[in-house]
């Protein structure tokens, strides 16, 4: 569990971090340099998810030996089924920077857009919470909570 507090937002709660794949932790269908160890060390404190897809076909296998719940979409509604998903959890961060990652920003207590380089849907960008260039940033502020205050506080 990760405890946060955030001057005029309150406390938050978190149990779960649910990582979008394709763009978010993998370009080109292979994990991000730097992904696997952070992960490692978030999983101590909140339960991962990764939720995909799997445009490529590569999610089991990059995943293989990392302490993550690997869930690939079956609906013909990605955005729909990703919101169910996150929905269903709580407390919950979520990261990812598609459009179909829409609808679970807007259910997630923070959601962090990844510009990265597949670029990040509008859509998805203005329902997140915070912005940032790359995946192993954005998971060193989970790392690291308090660098997140200055981003959050109001």
């Amino acid at each position: 569990m990760l405890a946060l507090t955030f001057p005029g937002r309150g406390q938050f709660t978190i149990h779960h971090l649910v990582l979008d794949f394709n763009g978010t932790i993998a370009f080109g269908g292979e994990l991000i340099p730097g992904v696997a160890e952070r992960i490692m060390l978030l999983s101590r404190d909140v339960e991962v998810h990764v939720i995909t897809a799997d445009t490529n076909g590569s999610v089991a296998g990059q995943c293989i030996g990392l302490p993550v719940n690997v869930h690939v979409l079956q609906s013909n509604d990605h955005t729909s089924e990703k919101g169910e998903f996150v929905s269903n959890l709580d407390g919950v961060i979520c990261v990812g920077n598609g459009a179909n990652d829409e609808a679970m920003f807007e259910t997630a207590d923070i959601a962090i857009a990844i510009t990265g380089r597949e670029g990040c849907a509008t859509a998805t960008l203005l329902k997140s919470h915070i912005v940032i260039e790359n995946i192993n940033d954005a998971l060193d502020l989970l790392l690291n909570p308090k660098r997140m205050i200055a981003t959050l506080r109001k």
